[in-house]
Formats: structure tokens, sequence, C-alpha cells
């Protein structure tokens, strides 16, 4: 069995279909979706209404990822935070959640912050940043011993994360397997391409292999139309689709 693991789309359907596309050429029978689906990306409602299309199969587990708790219920506090922070996520932050119906906001708070699934005797947890906290960043070239810190309260043989947009992975003195899944929809590498896991499962031993893919994807078009969402800053999250040269626009 295969299964395929996303997170982090941020509103960008493009890229989505793209690797939804990458997906079935796969044979992948599950999806699991680790959160991030609309804030500062191309086409939001659409890209939420069409992650909600997919909420209708079992074969499609979804958890909430940080973005989508702040856009669940906006505040002034959060929006000033975030501004502080970053004053273009700010204003991508406020102009997702004037657009957002009093339904997404719903769909979005009540989606779970965690999963637990077994699959042929593997325990799989799903996480948005780490097993502690939503917007804990496992990045590439952690000392392992903070990524064991990270994961000791668990006893998942594999734990998959995304959040910080960058694929990586780590094996643990524990035998637990730690993968960040990248970004379908804001990925901060090299290439613009979006990033995915696929788990490929030996049902009769309960053993399993996992690889990152990167999938390309019409970024010329999502960065147009994210320009002509016209809020302040549009025009450098489009150029960070082309190149991302830091985590966030500078």
């Amino acid at each position: 069995m295969k299964v395929a693991i996303i997170s982090d789309i941020h509103g960008n359907l493009e890229a989505l279909n793209s690797v939804l596309a990458d997906i079935k050429s796969e044979e992948c029978s599950k999806i699991f979706c680790l959160g991030d689906i609309v804030l500062a990306g191309p086409e939001p409602i659409e890209t939420l209404n069409r992650v909600k299309e997919l909420t209708k199969s079992d074969d499609f587990k979804i958890i909430q990822g940080n973005t989508d708790k702040m856009l669940s219920v906006f505040s002034f506090d959060t929006y000033n935070q975030v501004v502080n922070t970053n004053a273009v996520m700010g204003s991508a932050y406020l102009a997702d959640s004037k657009i957002l119906s009093d339904q997404d906001k719903e769909f979005l708070r009540n989606l779970k912050e965690q999963e637990e699934i077994n699959l042929f005797g593997i325990k799989i947890l799903l996480v948005h940043g780490s097993p502690r906290k939503n917007n804990e960043n496992i990045y590439p070239d952690l000392p392992l011993s903070e990524v064991e810190e990270m994961i000791k309260d668990t006893d998942a043989n594999v734990i998959f994360c995304g959040h910080t947009h960058m694929p990586c992975g780590y094996q643990t003195n524990t035998e637990q397997t730690v993968i960040n899944v990248g970004s379908v929809g804001r990925p901060f590498s090299d290439s613009p391409d979006s990033c995915y896991v696929i788990m490929d499962i030996n049902e009769e031993k309960s053993s399993f292999t996992v690889k990152h893919k990167f999938v390309k994807y019409d970024v010329e078009k999502s960065a147009e139309k994210i320009r002509k969402r016209g809020f302040e800053g549009a025009d450098k999250l489009a150029k960070m689709l082309i190149h991302a040269t830091s985590r966030y626009p500078e």
C-alpha cells in the first residue's frame, strides 16, 4: 500500500492539483494532509473548497495547521503579532480573514490538532509542527538530540510533520522515523517545485519506506494570481513562489 502525505498548501490550487494528479499516477491508496490549507496564497477559497471535497472520502485524513487555527478565529491581537513578525504575512492574514466565510472558519476550527493512525501494525502520528506544538520547527540539520526531545512523549513508529516547508528526515536512537514532508504550495528550497512524501508499506512485514517527491506545476500562473489579489506585499509573495530566498517575505 502507498500513502501520500502532503502539507502546507497555502491557497495554491495550481500546485495542489498537480500534486493530486501525481499522487493518482503513483496509485496511492490514501492521502494524509498536515494542514495550513489557505494563508498567503493565490486562491484561498478555491483551494479550501477542493480540500473540503477531498474530506468526503474516508481515504483522506487532515489535521489542523497553525495558520488554519489562526484563521479560524480572527483577532486583532493575533494580527498585530503577525505584523510585528512580518508585515506581508500580516496583510495576507487580514486579507484571507475577510474573504473566508463563517462556515469556512468553522471547518478550519474543527480540524483535529493531531491524529494517530495504525496501518498494518505501524503506528503513524500526524502533526503539523512537532508532537509538542503546532508551530515548532523541525528543520534540516537539527541536532538529533533536539528532535528526540520533541518526540519523547510519543511511541509512534513514524511521525510526519510540516510547517517549515523544508523537507528532511531523521532516524532516532529509539528507532522512530521523523519526516518533514515539505510544502505543496510554498516550498522554501532551491527549487519552486511542490514537495510531498510517499510512504510505501509492506503489509505482510509491517515495514515501510518513505521518499520525498518533487512535482512541477505552473509557478508563473500561481504567481500572477497572487499578484492580482492586490493586498500589500502580494507581489513579494508572488516572487517567493518563483524563488524563495528566505522563509518569510523581505
